[in-house]
């Protein structure tokens, strides 16, 4: 059953940037289209806010992605990579993104979430028992099947990946119906902390 999407519909969205950095590149070989994206979740209700979560480096390279993130619309929330003793990385958002959506939760109708991701699943079932609207926009093929089935409404961009994508020439490195590796590296999670331009 598709959800009803009302113009007056206030919508917040919060993309979790690597998840989806990570599945275009691995399913396609391109970068996402963050416009586009943005675009296709709004849906032309109203826009309250919409948050991209980065993981910041030290050689700073992905300073004129933010900027044409801000071009958009959307706000960056930034942290830097965690380095371990021993050389462990970690760079993950997870918490910041289920924080700001609780936050914002009554402020707005619908909440968006531009994520792949399994672990957000109690967020979705906690977000929509308190009333509110849950969709999700990413790449089907690399996305949790649970969080497709908790969420109200679940864009698959991988249904129109030329729509949802910037240097995508048609294919992908897996093959058309996913190949045995392609479907591996689309599935696992994306190397903590690896924050290349998008």
């Amino acid at each position: 059953m598709a959800v009803i999407k009302q113009k007056e519909q206030r919508v917040a969205m919060l993309i979790d940037t690597q998840n989806l950095y990570h599945s275009a590149r691995n399913l396609y070989g391109a970068k996402v289209n963050f416009g586009a994206v943005l675009k296709e979740a709004v849906a032309g209700r109203h826009l309250i806010r919409a948050i991209a979560y980065v993981i910041t480096t030290e050689t700073e390279e992905e300073k004129p992605f933010f900027e044409a993130l801000n071009n958009l619309g959307i706000e960056t929330k930034t942290k830097d990579l965690q380095i371990f003793f021993g050389g462990a990385k970690k760079g993950d958002w997870d918490v910041g993104i289920a924080v700001d959506a609780i936050r914002l939760a009554s402020k707005v109708d619908c909440v968006v979430l531009a994520s792949g991701d399994g672990d957000f699943v109690p967020l979705v079932e906690y977000l929509k028992y308190m009333g509110t609207q849950v969709e999700v926009i990413t790449f089907g093929r690399s996305a949790s099947g649970r969080l497709r089935e908790a969420s109200d409404d679940f864009i698959d961009m991988c249904d129109d990946p030329r729509k949802y994508l910037l240097g995508f020439r048609g294919g992908n490195p897996g093959g058309e119906s996913g190949s045995r590796r392609g479907r591996r590296q689309a599935t696992r999670r994306p190397k903590e902390g690896s924050n290349e331009k998008v």
